[in-house]
């Protein structure tokens, strides 16, 4: 800390919080979160590395699973050891710099997985409405530059993010409200004026939730698709082909809108439920993509059961 006038400290570390009431229980808390993280690791290693070394799995559909688990390892990396550290070792304490730079990732990768959700949408939308023409469209090329495409877009869109947040002075308030950094949180603390880093994250935020709006489209193109076919067990084929797509999309936008919802408009949250609903944006979708992609997915279920040397059903 050094000071900035004679009446105001400017902070130079952060104060990160765990579960307040619960602090005495916090070591117990770690093995669950621990044990999630290794989880949410080993689970989506095992996608990529599934993926990687089988050639009946080289379409795009997959190719698509891969970015989104290439994303969901960047969340747990950026944000999980911090977790981690507060509730095993009680340290909440991390520098304005280290502070700023996890919000970058974290945001950057939450950015990345809703535009690999929204590609997987289009993806579904493909198969099921030109299944003839589905490996001429999306080309492994083409896979390739869609994926470099939206890596750079959520790269650009966060990247002003920690310009606006070191621009601000922090003084006097230092104790953030999650166990991580995210940019709402932080520039709440600012005493100088940050109505940039408002509208800025605003429309960070409206980019975000316009890929949900844009899923919700492609879903009511491939639900026109599916009833316009004539067979009654073609259609639940084809819906079923989109059921993990499904359950990815609402384990994760859930807890991302509501958490975004209650930071903006909420005038008398409640800070637990704010704790607990970031918590789940953070360790859930990690966690449980590689499960639902592994039990609704028969081709990745068949080989990863056979890397395990164990027969699938």
């Amino acid at each position: 800390m050094y000071l900035s006038n004679t009446s105001e400290v400017e902070i130079s570390t952060f104060l990160l919080i765990g579960i307040p009431g619960l602090e005495n229980v916090h070591i117990w808390i770690s093995i669950p979160i621990c044990l999630m993280y290794l989880t949410a690791i080993l689970g989506n290693c095992t996608i990529l590395f599934v993926i990687r070394t089988e050639p009946s799995l080289h379409e795009p559909m997959y190719y698509f699973l891969s970015m989104l688990a290439l994303s969901d390892l960047g969340l747990s990396f950026s944000s999980l050891p911090t977790m981690l550290r507060i509730f095993l070792f009680n340290t909440m304490g991390i520098s304005a710099d280290a502070c700023i730079a996890q919000e970058f990732f974290i945001h950057g990768f939450t950015d990345m997985e809703s535009s690999v959700l929204l590609i997987m949408s289009f993806d579904r939308f493909v198969a099921i409405h030109n299944p003839l023409r589905y490996s001429s469209i999306l080309t492994t090329s083409r896979v390739v530059q869609i994926g470099l495409a939206f890596a750079i877009k959520s790269i650009l869109l966060v990247l002003p993010l920690p310009f606006t947040l070191k621009r601000l002075t922090y003084c006097n308030k230092r104790l953030l409200s999650h166990s991580c950094c995210l940019h709402q949180d932080v520039m709440k603390l600012a005493c100088s004026d940050n109505k940039v880093n408002f509208y800025y994250g605003l429309f960070v935020a409206l980019c975000m939730m316009s890929d949900s709006i844009l899923i919700a489209v492609s879903y009511v193109f491939i639900l026109r698709t599916v009833l316009g076919i004539a067979s009654h067990e073609e259609r639940l084929r084809a819906l079923n082909t989109c059921v993990s797509h499904i359950c990815a999309v609402l384990i994760f936008y859930v807890p991302i809108i509501t958490l975004a919802t209650m930071h903006r408009f909420a005038k008398h949250r409640s800070p637990l439920a704010m704790i607990l609903i970031a918590d789940a944006f953070l360790l859930v979708p990690p966690l449980m993509n590689p499960i639902v992609y592994c039990v609704k997915t028969r081709q990745i279920r068949v080989k990863v059961l056979e890397k395990l040397g164990l027969k699938s059903k």
